[in-house]
């Protein structure tokens, strides 16, 4: 992974961290660990969060942790993965409460791009893992980037809601306006903390009713069947 480029109006407002000598150190990681291991998502991947969201249409923030580790999974947006694999328990869970929320039934596949597309920086903490591996690339310089992508949205003109989900994210809250931005926090998706505050928290209608709030184009979260 030598070779990492932002789009070209992410790199106008974070084109600096890349020279940064944490992000040297960071692809001198990458490419070492690389000879040894497959990494997840591939490096066209990398940063698609980016190229499917431009920085001035960032509505939505929502903050996930680590990539999918297992083969064909991750494809560099959070909670999503490639079309034709299985949703895993924690996108299956966000489904479940997408449907008791808004009433749109479970969808047959978790590539959701269509999400992206309409302003929803879908952002993880760590954009690479090691194969199999959870958490391999925590702590070698991705938190850094990624807390300035945050400060990036944080610093838009117009509001944003951002999305935390878990007691991870939550700790990104210090980094938001929470005066000029809209924050929605909740138990984390996943199937060992869904049930203690995920479930029935309504997450979707409550991003539509603030970006209505704002004047701006509600999020349709159909993403069809596959």
């Amino acid at each position: 992974m030598k070779n990492l480029q932002l789009p070209i109006d992410w790199q106008a407002v974070l084109g600096d961290e890349l020279t940064k000598p944490y992000f040297d150190k960071l692809q001198a990681f990458l490419v070492e660990d690389g000879l040894s291991h497959n990494i997840y998502p591939p490096e066209k991947d990398v940063f698609s969060a980016f190229e499917l969201t431009p920085y001035e249409k960032v509505n939505v923030l929502l903050l996930g942790q680590d990539p999918y580790h297992n083969e064909n999974q991750a494809h560099g947006l959070c909670f999503s993965v490639k079309p034709g694999i299985k949703p895993p328990p924690s996108l299956m869970n966000i489904f479940k409460e997408l449907k008791a929320d808004v009433g749109l039934d479970i969808f047959n596949h978790g590539y959701l791009v269509q999400w992206a597309k309409q302003g929803i920086l879908m952002l993880n903490a760590v954009l690479t893992v090691r194969a199999n591996t959870p958490n391999s690339h925590k702590n070698k310089g991705w938190e850094i980037f990624t807390d300035a992508v945050i400060n990036k949205v944080n610093e838009k003109s117009e509001s944003v809601v951002f999305v935390l989900w878990g007691g991870y994210a939550q700790k990104k809250l210090k980094l938001i306006d929470t005066n000029r931005h809209k924050v929605i926090q909740s138990a984390h998706p996943s199937p060992f903390s869904a049930r203690n505050g995920f479930f029935g928290s309504k997450p979707f209608s409550a991003i539509n009713a603030a970006l209505v709030d704002w004047g701006k184009p509600e999020i349709d979260w159909q993403v069809g069947n596959w």
